[in-house]
């Protein structure tokens, strides 16, 4: 039998409610300015994978490729020693701004840089012209420390589900 999954909805209402991460890393993140849709597929999976997002891995290349068109799609990836370190995905919906996508490579949890990745994501999210509230959603299949990371960055709980 499978255990119920809880799905915690988080949001931040205001820039000045983020608490950085005072980690000090050496991870570069940076923006892919340039569209490609099958590395937003890669990473979707390669980061992904560990945490069963599913919901994606069955799309065509077209559907990836619409899903990047326009401007509401934003995409960072963070690198470590040439290695991907991990990704963020945001998502704009009118005023408000998704972290749709948020995580680390796996040979790379545990090393204190979910904090300053977090960090980042939420100030990129905060920068982007017209956000008034940055949200998020995690769940009880993500790495045990999500939830108490958004929190430490300042996210409010405003919804809970259990399913």
């Amino acid at each position: 039998m499978n255990e119920p999954v809880t799905i915690y909805y988080l949001e931040m209402k205001s820039p000045e409610a983020l608490s950085p991460s005072t980690t000090n890393t050496a991870i570069e993140i940076r923006e892919c300015v340039v569209k490609q849709p099958l590395y937003n597929k890669f990473l979707y999976q390669f980061i992904g994978e560990k945490w069963l997002w599913t919901d994606k891995l069955s799309w065509s290349d077209d559907q990836w490729r619409d899903y990047l068109a326009g401007d509401a799609v934003r995409t960072w990836v963070a690198y470590h020693g040439g290695a991907i370190a991990g990704y963020f995905e945001l998502l704009r919906q009118g005023d408000d701004v998704e972290i749709i996508y948020f995580g680390l490579a796996e040979s790379f949890i545990g090393q204190g840089l979910g904090g300053y990745l977090l960090t980042e994501a939420i100030r990129e999210a905060w920068n982007w012209q017209g956000t008034r509230r940055v949200w998020v959603h995690t769940c009880t299949l993500d790495h045990p420390s999500a939830l108490k990371n958004y929190q430490a960055r300042g996210m409010q709980i405003y919804r809970q589900e259990t399913e």
